[in-house]
């Protein structure tokens, strides 16, 4: 297993990469639980949030610090702010900036981070921007261990998210 340092700048190199899996979101009374499937290609993505058999499907979009949502009726939304207008919007939120580094298992670069390993020099738990997120799980995709499992957690809320399958280009 290499060390912290050399496994960080191997994944903070992946720029073009998918997703499938699970996302559960919960704040207070409000929330639900649904498909998920990310896209990422160097600054640019695309996310796909949805119940059972496409309900309520709610897509996020990006490049850099631009953010558009797409709700189930296909109306459009340009933000800048996607947590807060996906609180504003819908009653719950996810990490939309840093969950594209969470699901490769390392901190959002820019930002703060305070880290604990588990005992396989894995990430386990990462303490960044108002949020406690646990990495619960790993298994192997790409040729290393990747998070199959985490749960992320602040004050408002709490979001679980299990990968299914990576792809990598």
């Amino acid at each position: 297993m290499p060390d912290w340092s050399t496994r960080s700048a191997v994944l903070h190199e992946i720029t073009r990469w998918e997703f499938h899996g699970r996302i559960g979101v919960k704040n207070g009374d409000e929330g639900f639980n649904g498909n998920l499937w990310w896209w990422q290609r160097d600054n640019d993505f695309r996310a796909s949030i949805g119940g059972p058999l496409g309900a309520g499907t709610v897509r996020i979009s990006g490049y850099g610090s631009q953010f558009t949502i797409t709700d189930k009726d296909g109306a459009e939304v340009e933000i800048r702010d996607a947590e807060a207008e996906l609180q504003a919007m819908y009653g719950w939120t996810i990490p939309v900036d840093s969950l594209r580094y969470w699901a490769l298992g390392i901190p959002h670069p820019h930002e703060p981070a305070d880290m604990e390993f588990g005992d396989e020099g894995l990430l386990a738990t990462l303490l960044q921007q108002g949020w406690r997120v646990v990495f619960d799980q790993y298994r192997q995709a790409g040729g290393q261990p990747m998070p199959r499992r985490l749960t992320a957690q602040n004050d408002q809320g709490k979001v679980v998210l299990v990968i299914d399958d990576w792809s990598f280009y």
